[in-house]
């Protein structure tokens, strides 16, 4: 909930943002545990990896890259056919791929919307 404004607090100090590790003693200890005492030596365990793990983070720094527009779609149900649509309406270009040589389920029922076809389905 909180390590969007921790990387900000560690940005705006001059520092790499990404070198945050976080435990959740709260949600990991505190909320889920009746028993103090065992509570409390989980915290020390968890806070002890966190500890562990943060002396060896590795600087990381955002890059820019070039993305393909393509997209690989499952047909299984309807909606992976109306995602594909939209997608398709997007200026991507959508490849929708179903398993069986023939679409399957509530989709052969609809004859008149969708034909049957071996055929990859490229929009």
């Amino acid at each position: 909930m909180h390590e969007k404004t921790f990387r900000k607090t560690l940005k705006d100090a001059g520092l790499n943002p990404y070198a945050l590790e976080m435990v959740n003693l709260r949600e990991q200890c505190s909320w889920v545990h009746k028993d103090k005492a065992e509570a409390t030596e989980k915290a020390r365990d968890l806070v002890r990896g966190g500890i562990y793990r943060a002396a060896r983070l590795e600087p990381l720094y955002p890059k820019e890259m070039t993305m393909s527009k393509d997209v690989l779609r499952d047909w299984r149900r309807h909606r992976g056919h109306i995602r594909g649509l939209q997608l398709a309406n997007s200026d991507y270009k959508v490849y929708l791929v179903e398993k069986m040589p023939t679409i399957g389920g509530r989709m052969a029922q609809l004859s008149k919307t969708f034909r049957r076809s071996t055929a990859p389905l490229v929009y």
